[in-house]
């Protein structure tokens, strides 16, 4: 292998380290104000920060291939409550782009969101997101041009265990991409949580595609979530694989 298949085995060396690390961290006292994460599955929760809490969400990394060509991505997303129902979002990530012959990696594009998302006392709650993605990454996977995106995502917990949830989303500038998916989570114990999900998407310039997935996030404290997910694709125009692992860790009361 290359020297850059050794500098990614470097590059990762640590997250056994850290993995260890956070599945035996305490609690640091009882948390009263975790919302949930935005991690696994597409879209996010429907829910926000309080003013002042943060979240750290970063892939282990993800993965996917289509057209053999695989791409590994290791996003990191830093989440911050500001009050007023709003939370402010900056994610950026690193890509190692594999095909035949080649190999190239760096970081991609850096990402600013907002997400409003009003408390709810019953059982559905909804939530809003808006983002900007600027051309400021590697060369190799940067956009052409600024991409503006906004997602919808709604969830109905229908009973203690179980809750349906539907996400739109609609991406312009760089492409203009649309995706409507539909999820169903169970939980399998109090610190266990299963979902499946499926989604229909057009993408600018190439057509339409499905894809279908599950996946597991594991409550290891009230503060730490471990996730786990892979996604196929059903037709048309998407991915062959996605798939990947991950880890949340909250910081607030």
């Amino acid at each position: 292998m290359g020297s850059t298949d050794h500098g990614c085995k470097r590059s990762l060396s640590w997250l056994p380290v850290l993995c260890a690390a956070l599945v035996s961290a305490p609690a640091l006292a009882e948390v009263q104000n975790n919302p949930g994460h935005d991690r696994p599955g597409l879209g996010f929760t429907p829910a926000v920060l309080q003013a002042g809490d943060f979240t750290l969400e970063q892939g282990l990394p993800g993965w996917s291939r289509a057209d053999g060509v695989s791409q590994y991505s290791a996003d990191t997303l830093l989440r911050l409550g500001v009050g007023h129902a709003l939370e402010l979002q900056l994610g950026t990530g690193w890509n190692r782009l594999k095909e035949s012959g080649s190999t190239t990696t760096g970081r991609y594009d850096t990402s600013l969101a907002v997400k409003f998302a009003p408390k709810t006392t019953g059982d559905v709650s909804w939530g809003l997101l808006g983002s900007v993605e600027f051309t400021d990454g590697a060369q190799a996977f940067r956009a052409e041009r600024t991409q503006y995106l906004l997602g919808a995502s709604v969830s109905w917990q229908r009973s203690e265990n179980h809750a349906l949830g539907l996400y739109l989303e609609a991406a312009h500038g760089d492409s203009d991409n649309q995706m409507l998916a539909v999820n169903s989570s169970h939980a399998l114990t109090e610190t266990l949580n299963m979902y499946v999900e499926a989604a229909a998407q057009h993408l600018g310039g190439i057509g339409h595609g499905s894809m279908g997935g599950a996946g597991l996030a594991w409550q290891v404290t009230p503060r730490v979530q471990l996730d786990i997910g892979v996604r196929h694709r059903l037709g048309g125009h998407a991915d062959t694989w996605q798939g990947g692992a991950g880890f949340s860790v909250y910081f607030g009361d």
